[in-house]
């Protein structure tokens, strides 16, 4: 069977990867094409292009690239015309996938999504293009079944893949020691302009603890001109490439909001989420957005249990305050391990790229 999956960024990669390999191992006559990046290729599908071409944040970002968009989408029609997939496997990435899903269905071929479009955050009547588009929607957070039945779109819960990718890490992959010294982590994100907005602020927080060794998580695909151009990163380790070997080795990290936040809870590792964007772009997002929260920790527990340092709040002194108290132990540090395996049994239970990949093959059967 030929599958065509797209995804558009790190963490679509990162499952896609999975994905890719669940697809060999259950279809022994598969054939993949992809865009997505390293971790797609290397499990053996032909990648078409790469993330790092196609990973614009917020809504000014996006308008300022709107023709680079349009013209990826008009790439990505042909090339998927040329190809003539059995089936459409959509990973995240909705401002893009949604498009690509209603030109396929227009087209007669069978479109599935895996890792659901945050619609439960904003723009809920999106439901009503998925359902028209979608002929099986796939989700990863458990809480989406029931919303997606409110409108009566039966949606399949997978579990969620970075359970299984964290399994493997804690059990088969050894700890490379990065430094003697306590370690705080710093994980300002994956695009060039979240970490320009995130980094400096939470280097202002280097000299309050001068116990403790720094070290960045440098996002693969970004050079580290990027980084070391930062005031304030003297003096501060950056890793590439070694983001999970680091956080099995941190006291406490600063995350910015995304599927950061999720990994760094699964590894046990206390956390700040730390958020800044454009004036418009988080202007816009708040009038849209409808959800109590930003991390996925507190959205999927239903409570605050990771402290979110939003915009103005993400500043020095907050964030000093915020990894003082992380770093005690006590009442609030014992509560956060609890809550984290609350989690960590919410998410368990299923092999998630196995269970998706079986998913898709039994839809193309039927």
């Amino acid at each position: 069977m030929r599958y065509y999956l797209i995804a558009g960024e790190a963490s679509g990669d990162l499952h896609g990867g999975n994905l890719v390999k669940a697809l060999y191992a259950q279809d022994s006559d598969a054939d993949i094409r992809c865009w997505g990046g390293d971790n797609m290729q290397e499990a053996g599908a032909t990648l078409v292009k790469h993330y790092r071409e196609l990973a614009f944040m917020g809504f000014v970002e996006v308008l300022k690239h709107l023709g680079t968009i349009l013209n990826n989408i008009k790439f990505c029609k042909k090339d998927i015309t040329a190809y003539q997939p059995d089936v459409l496997v959509l990973i995240d990435y909705p401002g893009f996938n949604m498009r690509i899903a209603e030109w396929a269905k227009q087209q007669g071929i069978r479109v599935v999504y895996y890792i659901s479009p945050q619609v439960w955050a904003w723009k809920e009547n999106r439901v009503k293009k998925l359902k028209r588009d979608v002929d099986l929607m796939l989700v990863i957070l458990p809480f989406e079944v029931p919303f997606y039945e409110k409108w009566n779109y039966d949606a399949k819960y997978v579990g969620h893949p970075l359970i299984e990718v964290v399994n493997h890490e804690k059990k088969d992959v050894p700890v490379i020691p990065i430094t003697n010294r306590p370690i705080i982590a710093l994980l300002p994100g994956s695009r060039t302009q979240e970490i320009k907005a995130k980094l400096p602020i939470m280097l202002q927080v280097v000299p309050h603890f001068p116990d403790y060794q720094f070290v960045i998580a440098q996002a693969p695909s970004q050079p580290d001109e990027l980084y070391n151009d930062i005031p304030g990163a003297m003096g501060v380790l950056l890793v590439k490439g070694q983001t999970y070997n680091l956080l099995k080795q941190a006291a406490a990290a600063l995350v910015t909001s995304g599927t950061a936040t999720l990994e760094t809870a699964l590894f046990g590792v206390p956390e700040v989420v730390c958020y800044k964007g454009s004036a418009i772009s988080t202007w816009l997002a708040r009038k849209l957005i409808k959800i109590k929260y930003i991390s996925l920790v507190n959205l999927i527990m239903d409570k605050e249990v990771v402290t979110e340092l939003i915009q103005d709040d993400l500043n020095e002194q907050n964030l000093k305050k915020a990894l003082s108290k992380l770093l005690e132990d006590g009442p609030y540090k014992q509560q956060l391990q609890t809550d984290y395996k609350q989690l960590w049994d919410k998410l368990g239970g299923k092999e998630a790229s196995a269970e998706a990949a079986r998913q898709i093959i039994s839809l193309m059967a039927n």
